[in-house]
């Protein structure tokens, strides 16, 4: 058979998921979890947490196993290989033996970098963009507790790392690597009570993301497909609810397994330009990596929606939308109003240059101020340099729909300057 005869990705992977405990009171096994995973001494990465408890909470649990505790709590938002690296070094200068995170998906894929880095004694974390690039399975045990329904890192083979200081910064890349793995991942809703409100709501569109690219990916990884369209329903009908009502704890239960199982899905299945899109506008601008994914999406599903209106369909109605006697075509439509609706109900921004000032906003500060600015500009530099990053991103290969520069850059247009609403 003629190489180019092959459908793309004819043979499908499936990466390793590590084991999970999920449900209130999760979070208070930690000690008992760490000492049976053989723990003696551990490093713990957490964002800070701060006004919250949440950390204090943990070490307590953990220290009274008999487990020291040593405490790095400077993990930024969108991780820099910085990040990485100091986490690194703390560990093998306090003689550490395994790691503990607490925090949303930065803090889980800052943690897994700087653990590649340590079994590779001490190599710049950037020399793992990639697939697959790490060759030392042997890496420090890690139990990864989340804080937030949106990444789902502490379920996945992928980490993001913001590359600040090679001859490619500023550039965020995206690692996938078999060796990145948690060794346990603990998801209590209990901790999501704290999240803020627009946080809440700019997670909740990166588990819709999560969800909706491998469902219409050119992977098409059969095994993904019904998790996806689950999560689809799940965030339809519990983000709202999330947002307007923050202790509504069914709605932050659902949501804990809407991203548990969204990642579950891009495992293996794929992600697309809904991601490359956000990594690109982060690498500039530092902007929250749910909030980039909230803008993003409704453009790229429009984008894509053509390869396949069956698929959107089906996303529809999954939403909640009745597509009874539509046409494929009329029936994504009506996905695509949804997300745009959804997305105005929660307040995401119309486009990334009306971005406001959000919770834990680290728009320019310190070499972003260079870099972009305290505001996206939306320029015609912006369109090109955001677009080149896309095109480089480990997400596009498995976008729904071709992506050529031509073709990507007014999608990029819209999403900096133009306006569904």
């Amino acid at each position: 058979m003629q190489a180019e005869k092959l459908w793309q990705f004819p043979i499908k992977e499936f990466h390793r998921m590590p084991r999970g405990l999920l449900g209130p009171g999760a979070y208070e096994m930690v000690g008992v979890e760490a000492k049976k995973l053989g723990f003696k001494r551990s490093l713990l990465a957490t964002s800070g947490l701060r006004g919250t408890d949440i950390v204090e909470d943990i070490q307590g649990k953990v220290k009274y196993q008999g487990i020291d505790v040593v405490l790095y709590d400077k993990i930024e938002s969108n991780p820099k290989d910085y990040n990485c690296m100091e986490l690194a070094d703390l560990y093998v200068k306090e003689k550490c033996d395994s790691f503990i995170s607490v925090g949303g998906g930065s803090v889980t894929d800052a943690t897994k970098g700087a653990r590649i880095v340590v079994a590779h004694d001490g190599r710049n974390v950037n020399e793992f963009d990639g697939f697959n690039k790490s060759e030392n399975p042997d890496n420090p045990p890690h139990i990864a507790i989340n804080t937030t329904a949106g990444t789902g890192s502490e379920t996945s083979w992928a980490y993001v790392i913001t590359d600040t200081t090679s001859d490619k910064a500023p550039y965020k890349w995206l690692g996938f690597d078999d060796n990145c793995p948690v060794t346990l991942g603990i998801n209590d809703p209990v901790l999501f009570f704290s999240m803020p409100q627009d946080l809440t709501a700019f997670c909740g569109f990166d588990v819709l993301a999560h969800a909706s690219e491998p469902y219409v990916s050119r992977l098409d990884f059969l095994p993904s497909l019904g998790n996806a369209l689950k999560v689809i329903e799940l965030v339809g009908q519990d983000l709202r609810r999330t947002v307007f009502e923050p202790l509504n704890y069914e709605a932050r239960y659902n949501m804990m397994f809407a991203s548990y199982m969204a990642a579950q899905s891009f495992n293996s299945g794929g992600l697309g330009i809904i991601h490359a899109m956000s990594h690109a506008i982060s690498a500039y601008y530092d902007t929250h990596h749910g909030l980039n994914n909230a803008i993003a999406l409704t453009r790229v599903w429009e984008y894509n929606m053509p390869t396949n209106y069956k698929r959107f369909r089906d996303i529809a109605r999954a939403l909640g939308e009745n597509v009874d006697g539509l046409t494929d075509v009329s029936a994504a439509e009506r996905a695509l109003e949804a997300a745009i609706r959804l997305s105005r109900d929660v307040g995401v921004p119309a486009n990334f240059c009306s971005t406001p000032d959000y919770t834990k906003s680290r728009m320019g500060v310190g070499k972003y101020a260079e870099w972009g600015g305290n505001k996206i500009v939306g320029d015609d530099r912006d369109v090109d340099r955001i677009t080149k990053h896309l095109l480089g991103d480990g997400s596009t290969p498995g976008n729904a729909r071709e992506v050529t520069y031509d073709a990507v850059a007014p999608v990029v247009a819209h999403a900096l300057t133009g306006s569904y609403y």
